[in-house]
């Protein structure tokens, strides 16, 4: 019991601004929730429909971008400072050359708008969100880069200020942008997406204002020119690990977004519900999230001190750590589903789509803070491909594939929430199971 408290006490400071920092990220598309739902189920749908576009392009972007955690933190726990810079400056070559084709995905929204079958006013509210949100691809992906850079040399609370500096920004500049004031002009769905861009191109001026000027980063030598270019080396190193990272993620989260598109085809007020439900979903995953992300940085760090022991059981712990922190969240929000949801919408209508969403929370919660905290674990062993396969199976195969057999067989956007539960916990099971292996050496950790 005490080495469990141990590696709790370890993991908390890692893990806490990582969560309030995400949280403030999160929020963002709480705002929008929340703003959005006070002009009716047609501006939440669009919502709804353009985020999961955004959301399914980035986070499988980010998800490449991140590499640079595992690989960083290796190097700054063998103590090798200028390594760990350089994998930082090649991250951010890596960010810049994956944003561009997202920006165009973004640019031209058809296929996302086809899949969800959607009417043309809401399709042309999505079409006018996405414009500016192709913008913001690539501050967003750049500051990816900075917050997994930070992370892994052990210095969260400089990103999570950033993030909490942006959530105070988006807060007045969306209510602006939607509902219009004076001259400014009430741009609704669209008005979300020019705060968005503008509040993420900020995020990251001050953030290389920060690498210039904080002595902490002078011993990373950030300002090297040579190592500033992009290598092709390095790159492809990044792209090693990057990609089935990124496929995961991408994987996991599309799981989530191509819910949205085909609950879209049972009308407005059915994905209104699922916009909110996804919303409280979303913010609960923050923690685990958070727990991961200091379990990886960790486990990274004792691989590159050669402190093997040490890694095993920080693994070990951040996992039930998730898996009981998970259960009393799910929990919580079951038992007081409905007040949760009177607080996003007087859409009576609306409100009546959420409420029996949320009675599979508790399962799908621990299900998806198992999976994430094991995949963490994981990325720091440069075990990334299996996982890949892993989610594949369960959350498209199960989740999307079981979801769409049901919601379309007469038990609607449940019938997604019920296939999605058995995914999550049958991924979480298979990546625990995974995650053991490898911390008793019968799987030898290999890069990709």
């Amino acid at each position: 019991m005490s080495g469990f408290l141990h590696s709790g006490r370890q993991l908390a400071p890692l893990a806490w601004p990582v969560f309030v920092g995400q949280l403030a990220v999160l929020a963002f598309n709480t705002v929008d929730t929340l703003m959005l739902g006070r002009l009716g189920s047609q501006a939440l749908a669009a919502l709804a429909v353009g985020s999961a576009a955004y959301v399914t392009i980035f986070v499988g972007l980010m998800g490449v971008v991140l590499a640079v955690g595992p690989l960083a933190g290796r190097q700054f726990g063998a103590q090798n400072l200028p390594a760990a810079g350089a994998q930082y400056l090649q991250a951010q070559w890596l960010a810049l050359l994956l944003a561009m084709p997202g920006m165009a995905l973004l640019a031209w929204p058809e296929p996302f708008i086809r899949l969800a079958a959607l009417e043309p006013a809401v399709a042309d509210a999505v079409r006018a969100y996405l414009r500016p949100m192709a913008i913001a691809l690539v501050p967003a992906l750049l500051f990816t880069a900075y917050r997994g850079f930070n992370t892994a040399v052990s210095r969260p609370k400089a990103v999570m200020v950033l993030q909490l500096g942006g959530l105070l920004l988006k807060v007045p500049l969306t209510a602006l942008l939607v509902f219009g004031a004076g001259p400014v002009p009430s741009l609704g769905p669209a008005g979300c997406g020019w705060a968005t861009a503008t509040v993420m191109l900020l995020q990251w001026l001050v953030a290389r204002e920060i690498l210039k000027r904080d002595t902490f980063y002078a011993p990373f030598r950030l300002s090297r020119w040579r190592d500033s270019r992009p290598h092709a080396a390095a790159l492809k190193n990044l792209l090693r690990l990057g990609v089935p990272m990124g496929g995961s993620i991408l994987v996991e989260v599309t799981g989530f977004t191509f819910m949205a598109f085909f609950i879209a085809r049972l009308g407005a007020t059915a994905v209104a519900g699922h916009q909110i439900a996804v919303n409280l979903v979303s913010m609960m995953f923050m923690l685990p999230m958070a727990l991961a992300s200091a379990a990886t940085t960790l486990v990274a760090q004792a691989l590159g001190a050669q402190q093997m022991r040490d890694a095993q059981r920080l693994g070990r712990h951040a996992l039930i750590w998730g898996l009981l922190i998970a259960a009393l969240m799910g929990g919580a929000l079951a038992l007081l589903r409905e007040p949760v949801v009177n607080l996003y919408t007087s859409d009576a209508t609306a409100a009546a789509a959420a409420i029996p969403l949320l009675v599979w929370v508790w399962f799908f919660h621990m299900g998806d803070a198992v999976q994430t905290v094991a995949a963490g674990v994981l990325r720091a062993h440069h075990v990334a491909t299996l996982p890949m396969v892993f989610y594949v199976i369960a959350l498209w195969g199960v989740g999307i594939g079981g979801g769409y057999h049901l919601a379309f067989g007469g038990a609607g956007a449940l019938g997604f929430w019920w296939s999605a539960t058995f995914g999550l916990l049958l991924a979480g099971a298979l990546l625990a199971a995974l995650q053991l292996w490898v911390e008793r050496g019968l799987l030898r950790p290999q890069a990709g």
